[in-house]
């Protein structure tokens, strides 16, 4: 019975394009239609929708979730604190000798604080507010604005520690845990750490052919000198950044963990606004409801979620995907690619969240038993999910950069403005997808393959085997005691 699960995610995927219900509401409904309608027909046993609760009370007691409300809190105080400006001017006065300082700047800001924000929706905010009007005051076309502003919201995806890079992580963890526990294979499980270690070198890639493509782009144009900047706020803003990037950086390696790092950063943003007078009781409010309503909302995503993936499992969806799948086990790179391409159409639906919470744990588990190298599979994953972030006219950091602009562009002319962009994010796929090399550099490989080199036979019957496996698991759940 695994068509309905597929016929449930169809549903799901219609409501969230032609309603405006929020997502959470419609993987809830959804599910609780299905589950219903599963139950009465016999196609699941309503026993097993009893393991709802404690599956969600082990996800809720997760050690990584205790960094979400603070990373929502950091993101908060990002927006509502002029500091994301002040780095911005400061950054003016960095890349000064170049007519595109600007924009450099904005993307410098971007890598900065879209880790700290946790989402692509909340760094557009937040370069909504302070970067994007400097970036109209200062002449920049409203095409190419726009795009460096979509740009440098995204930049968080893939720039360590982004909270999507380690919801990712611990995601790619539980996938591989249950394709070692099918194999049977001898591999030591991947972990966040390696996750964010494999990231490095990629992400330090994207944002470094972003910021040469602007400075190459603007050339030519007129050198606009940046207004004069008082010393003080220099010395905040130097500090601010050197802060921020020794706590990302101390996270990236393993020093600190992101609840450490996440914490520090809110006391150090607090002490920053009541120490410059920048907070009051009305603006403190404003940013704990901030906090709370997206600390909410990410919560109630990864109920909903959770709930939508048992049901999936529960009519066999995972083992029609995995059978699905198997066709390609003979060619791991295929599958991957295959995968991965399913990864960009869901991105013009799915924001990152939702990808990690809803799609990651049914498609990774089959991509995993025939792919060696976990943490390599991951860092393509972001690097896809930004890459269909920036894709007009459907995708998300495109859609909400429009909106959010002083001067909206034609869609047409921000195409232009980031096709650039877009051929670059593909080059740097290619290459990673080439040379999984890229990845290991930062990070040691004790993982070993998951299907032996031996041949498409050997991966193909591993694949079955996995599948037959898992039918028979869900047949001993349905089974009544």
């Amino acid at each position: 019975m695994g068509w309905w699960g597929l016929l449930m995610f169809a549903c799901a995927l219609a409501l969230m394009i032609g309603t405006g219900v929020p997502v959470y509401a419609v993987l809830l409904g959804t599910a609780s239609v299905f589950a219903a309608a599963g139950v009465l027909a016999g196609a699941i046993d309503g026993r097993i929708l009893g393991a709802l609760p404690s599956r969600l009370v082990g996800l809720l007691e997760h050690d990584l979730l205790q960094a979400l409300p603070l990373y929502a809190l950091v993101g908060a105080l990002l927006t509502r604190l002029p500091l994301a400006g002040l780095l911005h001017r400061a950054g003016e006065h960095v890349f000064r000798a170049s007519p595109a300082a600007p924009e450099l700047a904005a993307l410098g800001v971007g890598a900065l604080l879209a880790p700290m924000n946790g989402s692509v929706g909340a760094s557009l905010h937040t370069l909504g507010r302070s970067v994007a009007p400097a970036l109209t005051a200062r002449g920049t076309p409203p095409a190419e604005a726009t795009a460096t502003v979509a740009v440098a919201s995204t930049l968080g995806i893939v720039i360590p520690p982004s909270l999507v890079l380690l919801l990712l992580g611990d995601a790619m963890m539980r996938a591989h845990t249950e394709a070692v526990n099918v194999t049977h294979a001898a591999v030591r499980i991947v972990n966040t750490q390696d996750v964010m270690r494999a990231a490095l070198v990629p992400g330090a890639l994207v944002l470094l052919v972003a910021l040469l493509w602007v400075a190459w782009r603007g050339r030519r144009a007129a050198t606009v000198r940046p207004p004069p900047m008082p010393w003080r706020q220099l010395a905040v803003a130097m500090v601010a950044a050197l802060v921020i990037v020794l706590l990302l950086g101390g996270v990236a390696i393993g020093r600190l963990y992101a609840v450490e790092a996440a914490a520090s950063g809110a006391l150090l943003l607090f002490g920053y606004a009541v120490a410059s007078r920048q907070i009051d009781r009305p603006r403190m409010r404003a940013v704990l409801d901030d906090a709370m309503t997206l600390t909410g909302l990410l919560l109630a995503l990864l109920i909903a979620a959770t709930t939508f993936s048992l049901v999936l499992r529960a009519f066999g969806t995972d083992v029609l995907v995995a059978r699905g799948l198997a066709a390609l086990a003979a060619h791991p790179l295929l599958l991957l690619g295959a995968v991965l391409g399913g990864f960009v159409a869901c991105s013009f639906v799915l924001d990152a969240f939702e990808m990690v919470f809803l799609v990651v744990p049914i498609v990774m588990p089959p991509v995993l038993m025939a792919v060696p190298d976990p943490a390599w599979v991951a860092t393509l994953a972001l690097l896809v999910l930004q890459t269909g972030f920036l894709l007009p006219p459907f995708g998300y950091a495109v859609v909400m950069s429009r909106a959010m602009m002083p001067a909206a562009p034609r869609l047409r002319a921000l195409s232009q403005a980031l096709l650039p962009h877009l051929l670059l994010q593909a080059t740097i796929v290619g290459a990673v997808f080439a040379f999984p090399q890229l990845t290991q550099w930062t990070r040691p490989v004790e993982t070993a393959p998951l299907a032996t080199p031996a041949g498409a036979q050997d991966a193909e019957l591993k694949m079955q085997e996995a599948i037959e496996a898992q039918q028979k698991q869900a047949a001993e759940r349905a089974m009544p005691k």
